[in-house]
């Protein structure tokens, strides 16, 4: 498969192998190349600004190539991502994983903007994350448990 994944920011994020090999269990024998790249705020913003008219980061954008030996790219925040999972009570690897599936299934044709389609889209997410041993992300989450320890 032709993956490539650019790590375009510091701070949390996944390695490069975790990216790419989330992005092969979602592509699923489709041998057209992608390109993920872990973006900042700032290229976040910049890209939601430029492509939806939104002046503010998202978590994840995919653009479809439509050409025959290309997918497209994916764009995901890595602040935006990060924030949502300690919001959601998530494993930051999880929430990223969940991610890149869901741009890659945009490139693929899948969309949530009828509930019709959000059901089927969803349905492939939380088998492909299943698949990695990941929980379905859309069941409600008990927080993560911070466990303390009393001074001696």
């Amino acid at each position: 498969m032709n993956v490539v994944v650019q790590i375009a920011c510091t701070g949390d994020s996944p390695s490069v192998a975790d990216v790419a090999a989330w992005a092969e269990s979602a592509l699923a024998g489709d041998y057209r190349a992608l390109c993920i790249r872990i973006v900042d705020v700032a290229e976040g913003a910049e890209l939601n600004g430029r492509f939806r008219g939104r002046n503010e980061p998202t978590n994840v954008l995919a653009f479809p190539a439509g050409e025959s030996n290309l997918l497209g790219d994916i764009a995901i925040c890595a602040p935006v991502a990060s924030q949502e999972a300690r919001e959601q009570g998530k494993r930051l690897a999880d929430h990223f994983a969940h991610l890149v599936i869901h741009g890659v299934l945009h490139l693929k044709g899948l969309d949530h903007q009828t509930e019709a389609e959000a059901v089927a889209m969803e349905a492939q997410e939380v088998r492909l994350l299943q698949s990695l041993g990941i929980a379905d992300p859309y069941l409600e989450q008990p927080p993560l448990l911070h466990v303390t320890h009393p001074a001696p």
